[in-house]
């Protein structure tokens, strides 16, 4: 199916949607309510996105898509922000401004779900080999999820005063959306907002639960490539040679005492080498050895650390080897992600009136790594929550089984989605109706308060 066929399909689509949503207009309904009436719609959507990913940067038609819905919806659009990112506002009188954001990339990756509408798209990779593309971590629920939110915001305006910000981000998996954005003049072309509010998938956590944490949730993320230089020579003769491969074994070693030995062990940090290239046969001493390691922590201070250590270690083994100087690329990801306390809790007491606090999780931090970071680095007090996306008998199957629930990246991944779309816009409805409260329920809340 052409691109632009299947995009003009989503049109009539989003337009049966906002016809069936226009009643809410004139009485409130509750967000767990609304979608349920429009749960249909909802899911044709997310098929649509499912079917049809587009890789990191190259989001064109599912930008479009987005787009589209939202302006459906009453928003105000702009496109091309950052690439292909995408900003949605609606304003609805003075207030604060809340941002909202859903992630538009695929992955690489050749989907082996088996449903009916599973991405049947091919592309070639970076290495020039045919692959899939699928929306293995769930970025295909954000942007579903947050067409429902729009919708019953832009349709319950009663409901809240002030301005909502919607951002379709570009390139999260490559940890370069956000920044594309910023530096596209996010925060100065648009409000500043003074909340940004994100969610994601969780494989592990059952539908109908979220999971949440104040502070640190989500890692730094470098990347550090390591050059050393040798003289190459006969394998039989390794005294006339200077072998780079020693120096790489060395350093290999040298680098974990880093964590182990430099670093307090109630902080949190790992260097990995997961890449190690030299030589070309046996009996041959090469001239060079490459590494490429993956380097990981919560604070800068910490991170700051790692990266100064790794430089001292190897310039330590060149010297130490008479060798030359290494080489050595700093390539600083995406900072890690902090969600703030005082927003987090606030928010906290409204998620668990509205799912009940059994099933409110405090998550555990991890040493991944997310793009939404960068938001909150520029300034804006912001969460990030996890969303359950896999029903508790599935979960349960695995468990019997002795099996772990695939994970995100995974080519066999897929959300139980009625129960993970009920939730989710729900939830990111209520947070936004909690933060945007008209002033004269504000008002209401002082006197009780008193």
């Amino acid at each position: 199916m052409h691109p632009l066929y299947s995009a003009i399909k989503m049109l009539l689509r989003l337009a049966v949607l906002c016809l069936l949503t226009l009643p809410t207009l004139y009485a409130a309904e509750q967000p767990r309510e609304w979608v349920k009436d429009n749960m249909d719609n909802l899911l044709t959507l997310y098929r649509d996105f499912h079917s049809s990913p587009e890789l990191s940067f190259q989001e064109q038609i599912t930008a479009v898509r987005l787009a589209n819905a939202w302006q459906y919806c009453g928003f105000e659009m702009t496109t091309a922000v950052g690439g292909y990112g995408i900003v949605g506002l609606l304003k609805n009188g003075a207030g604060p401004v809340v941002m909202l954001r859903a992630d538009m990339d695929a992955l690489p990756v050749t989907e082996q779900t088996g449903l009916s509408f599973a991405s049947q798209v091919q592309t070639k990779n970076e290495g020039g080999r045919e692959t899939g593309v699928m929306h293995a971590c769930g970025h295909d629920v954000h942007m579903t999820n947050l067409i429902g939110t729009a919708c019953y915001l832009a349709n319950n305006r009663s409901l809240w005063q002030g301005t909502l910000m919607l951002v379709g981000q570009p390139a999260e998996e490559q940890g370069a959306g956000a920044r594309a954005m910023l530096e596209d003049g996010l925060f100065e072309r648009f409000p500043r907002p003074d909340f940004a509010i994100a969610l994601h998938v969780s494989p592990t956590l059952a539908t109908g639960k979220i999971g949440l944490r104040p502070g640190f949730l989500l890692a730094n993320v470098d990347t550090v490539t390591i050059m050393l230089y040798g003289k190459g020579g006969h394998g039989a003769y390794p005294h006339t040679a200077n072998d780079p491969i020693i120096q790489a074994a060395q350093l290999v070693m040298a680098l974990q005492t880093i964590v182990s030995r430099e670093i307090d062990p109630l902080k949190s940090a790992v260097i990995t080498v997961g890449s190690l290239h030299a030589g070309s046969k046996s009996n041959i001493i090469g001239d060079t050895a490459e590494l490429k390691l993956t380097v990981r922590s919560f604070s800068d201070e910490v991170r700051e650390h790692l990266l100064a250590a790794i430089e001292r270690k190897a310039l330590a083994v060149a010297i130490s080897n008479n060798a030359p100087e290494p080489l050595i690329d700093i390539r600083k990801g995406t900072p890690a992600l902090y969600n703030d306390p005082g927003l987090t809790n606030r928010l906290t007491s409204v998620l668990q009136q509205q799912l009940g606090e059994e099933n409110i999780e405090l998550s555990e931090m991890s040493m991944v790594g997310e793009d939404f970071s960068r938001y909150g680095k520029a300034g804006v007090p912001s969460l990030l929550y996890w969303l359950g996306a896999v029903n508790q008998q599935r979960l349960d199957d695995y468990a019997a089984k002795g099996d772990s629930p695939p994970s995100l990246h995974s080519p066999t991944f897929y959300p139980d989605i009625e129960e993970s779309l009920i939730t989710g816009i729900s939830t990111m409805a209520s947070t936004v109706l909690e933060l945007l409260k008209p002033e004269e329920q504000k008002a209401g809340r002082e006197i009780q308060d008193k």
